[in-house]
C-alpha cells in the first residue's frame, strides 16, 4: 500500500474530531476566557507563569511527546502497520485527547492542583494515595526505560553501507570495528542536547528577565538548534552508555528544583523547532513518497510474530503504544505544570486536544516512515535482535533516512542524522519533567501524610533523590523490554485512574460522563489483564523480583480503584436521584 494513504485517511479525521468532539468537550465545561486561570489568579514567577500560547504549547508538546509517540509505534510494528496505525488513529481522538483535555480543564478549574489533588477531592483520601502510587509507578518505570534507552541511542553506531554511504566520502566522523566503517550517529545527538541544555538558561533569562519579543526568542532558539546540530556533526560527544546513564541521572536530579523558566521551558522552546521541523519533513516525506510511489514495506498484518515477540494483540499493542494513542503520564503534565502556565481557558483545548492529536499525527507518520522506509528484516534485527540491546529510536531513524532518501532524494546518511536528532532531546526533557512532577507529588504526599512535615522531606534534593535512585536502579538492571511492557501497564493504568476522577468530577456537578468514563473502563480491563499475563509468563519464570512486586502491586492498587470508583459513582447517582425527587 502506498504510504500516503495512511495520512490521506488520518489527517480529515484529526479535524474533525477537534472541531466537532473537542467543540462538544469544551461545551460540557463551559469553556470561558473570562475565568481567570490559576496562571494568573495564583502567579509567584516559579510554577505559577502566565505564558504566551506558542510557548506553553510547545513546553507542553515537547514534554509530552518524548520519544513515546515514536518508540511505541516502532516497538508495535511487529504486530503489523494496520492494527498500529488503527489503534493510533482512534485510540487519539476518543482516548488520548479526550484524557489530556479534560484533566488539563479541571486542573484549571482547581487552580492548578494536581490530578492526584483532584481524585483527592473527587474520591477522597484514598483517590489520592492511589493516584500518588500509581504516578509514582509511571515515573519510576517511564524514566527506569528512558534512561536505558537514551544511553543505548547515544551511543548508536551505523554502518555507512546502510545508509548508503561510501567510505571516506561522508563529513560524518567514523570508527571502524571489525573492519566495518561505522558513523557515531549517536554522538552528533549527545552533542546536540548539551550545547541545547547549557544555553537554555541564557534564553530563558531573555524570554522572562528582560522581555524580549516571542519572535525574537524563537529566531534565537532556532539559531541554536541548528548550531548544536553543526557543532554535534563536527565534534560529536561518545561515551559508554552507563556513562550516560550516570551523567543524565545527576542532571535530571538538579534540574528538578531549578525554576521552569530557566530550563524547562526554553530548552523545551528549542527542542520543539527539531521537532516541528522533523514532523514537517515527516509529512513532506510522505506526501513525496506517496506521488512517487512508495510503498509500505512492512506487512500490513503480522499477529503471529508479533504474538511470538510480544504477546497477545490484546492487551500488548494497547499497552505498548501509549503516548500516541492515550497515555496517563500526559494528565501528570497537565496538571502538574502545564494548568499552571495557561494565560486563557481557550487555550486549554488548543494545547489538550489539540497537542494530542499532533501528537498522534506523529505517531502515524513514524509508521509510515519505519514501515515504508526500513526493510523490515532490517527492522527486526534492530528493534528485536537475537543478542544485544533494542533500540527502536535507530530503527526510526534510519525508517526516516530511507523515506526521505526514496521520497526527495536526500541523502540516507542527513536523514537519519536527523531521524536520531528528533527523538534525543525529547527523551532528556521527558526524564527532568518526570522527576521534577515526582518532586511536587513527593511533596504533596508529605503533606497529607503529616501535619507538620519535616524540613528534610520539603527538600527537593530529598525528593527528587528517591526518584532519581529508583529509576538508576531498575534502568541499570533492567533492559527496555523487560520495562516496557510493565510501564505501558502502569501508564495505562494511571491514564484510567485520571478519567475515573474526571468522571466523578463532572458526575458531581450532574454532567455528561459517558466520553471519560467508556475509555476508563476499556484502559482499566486491558492493563489488568496484561498486568496478569506479564506476571505468569515473564516475570515469575525470570524471577525478577522488583519486576514481579511492582506488578502484583499495581494489579492490587487497580483492584482497589475500581471498587473506590464505583461506590463514589453510585453514591453520586443516589445523592442525584434524591435532589431530583425532592
Amino acid at each position: 500500500m502506498n504510504v500516503l494513504v495512511l495520512l490521506v485517511v488520518a489527517l480529515p479525521l484529526f479535524f474533525l474530531a477537534y472541531r466537532i468532539y473537542g467543540h462538544y468537550i469544551a461545551g460540557v465545561f463551559e469553556e470561558n476566557d473570562n475565568n481567570p486561570t490559576p496562571a494568573n489568579q495564583l502567579k509567584d514567577g516559579v510554577d505559577y507563569v502566565p505564558t504566551k500560547f506558542g510557548v506553553v504549547f510547545s513546553h507542553h508538546f515537547a514534554s509530552i511527546a518524548g520519544a513515546g509517540p515514536i518508540i511505541g509505534p516502532v516497538t508495535a510494528l511487529m504486530y503489523g502497520y494496520a492494527p498500529a496505525y488503527m489503534w493510533v488513529v482512534l485510540g487519539g481522538i476518543f482516548f488520548g485527547a479526550v484524557q489530556d483535555y479534560t484533566t488539563l480543564f479541571v486542573s484549571l478549574r482547581e487552580k492548578g492542583k494536581s490530578m492526584a489533588e483532584v481524585a483527592n477531592n473527587s474520591l477522597g483520601r484514598a483517590g489520592f494515595i492511589l493516584f500518588i502510587l500509581f504516578t509514582l509507578a509511571v515515573i519510576f518505570l517511564v524514566t527506569s526505560a528512558f534512561l536505558g534507552l537514551t544511553a543505548t541511542a547515544l551511543t548508536s553506531l551505523v554502518p555507512l553501507t546502510v545508509m548508503k554511504v561510501e567510505p571516506g566520502t561522508t563529513v560524518l566522523k567514523t570508527l571502524v570495528k571489525d573492519g566495518v566503517e561505522f558513523a557515531k550517529i549517536g554522538g552528533i545527538a549527545s552533542t546536540s542536547v548539551i550545547v541545547m541544555t547549557g544555553f537554555a538558561p541564557i534564553l530563558g533569562y531573555l524570554m522572562y528577565r528582560r522581555g524580549i519579543n516571542t519572535r525574537i526568542a524563537g529566531f534565537l532558539a532556532l539559531a541554536v538548534a541548528l548550531l548544536s546540530i553543526l557543532i554535534g556533526v563536527l565534534a560529536p560527544v561518545t561515551l559508554q552508555p552507563k556513562t550516560w546513564m550516570i551523567i543524565l541521572s545527576v542532571y535530571v536530579f538538579f534540574a528538578a528544583g531549578i525554576p521552569v523558566w530557566a530550563i524547562l521551558q526554553p530548552r523545551d522552546f528549542m527542542n520543539s523547532f527539531i521537532l516541528y521541523f522533523g514532523i514537517g519533513a515527516l509529512l513532506i516525506g510522505v506526501l513525496a513518497g506517496g506521488f512517487t510511489g512508495v510503498t509500505l514495506e512492512a506487512p500490513a498484518w503480522n499477529v503471529a510474530e508479533g504474538t511470538a515477540k510480544m504477546g497477545l494483540i490484546w492487551p500488548f499493542l494497547f499497552i505498548t503504544i501509549a503516548c500516541g494513542a492515550i497515555s496517563g503520564f500526559h494528565s501528570l503534565v497537565a496538571g502538574g505544570t502545564v494548568s499552571k502556565q495557561i494565560a486563557k481557558e481557550s487555550d486549554a483545548r488548543k494545547v489538550g486536544y489539540g497537542g494530542m492529536l499532533l501528537e498522534s499525527t506523529l505517531a502515524v507518520v513514524v509508521i509510515a516512515a519505519v514501515a515504508g522506509g526500513l526493510a523490515f528484516g532490517t527492522y527486526v534485527d534492530i528493534v528485536y535482535p537475537a543478542k544485544g540491546a533494542s533500540n527502536p529510536i535507530l530503527a526510526f531513524a534510519l525508517g526516516m533516512g530511507g523515506l526521505l532518501n526514496k521520497g526527495l532524494g536526500i541523502p540516507m546518511a542527513v536523514g537519519t542524522v536527523f531521524g536520531i536528532l528528533l527523538v534525543e532531546g525529547f527523551v532528556v526533557t521527558t526524564l527532568d519533567t518526570a522527576v521534577r512532577l515526582n518532586r511536587y507529588l513527593f511533596e504533596e504526599l508529605w503533606g497529607l501524610l503529616f501535619k507538620k512535615p519535616n524540613a528534610v522531606l520539603k527538600s527537593y534534593y530529598f525528593n527528587a533523590g528517591i526518584s532519581v535512585a529508583v529509576m538508576f536502579y531498575l534502568g541499570y538492571t533492567n533492559t527496555f523490554r523487560m520495562i516496557w511492557p510493565i510501564f505501558g501497564s502502569a501508564n495505562q493504568l494511571l491514564a484510567a485512574l485520571a478519567l475515573i476522577a474526571v468522571t466523578v468530577w463532572l458526575a458531581a456537578r450532574k454532567k455528561p460522563t459517558w466520553f471519560t468514563l467508556i475509555p476508563a473502563l476499556f484502559m482499566m480491563a486491558t492493563t489488568l489483564f496484561a498486568l496478569y499475563k506479564l506476571l505468569v509468563t515473564r516475570y515469575l519464570p525470570a524471577k525478577n523480583i522488583p519486576l514481579i512486586i511492582s506488578d502484583i502491586v499495581l494489579i492490587v492498587l487497580a483492584v482497589a480503584v475500581i471498587i473506590l470508583a464505583g461506590r463514589k459513582l453510585l453514591a453520586i447517582s443516589q445523592a442525584n436521584r434524591t435532589s431530583v425527587g425532592a
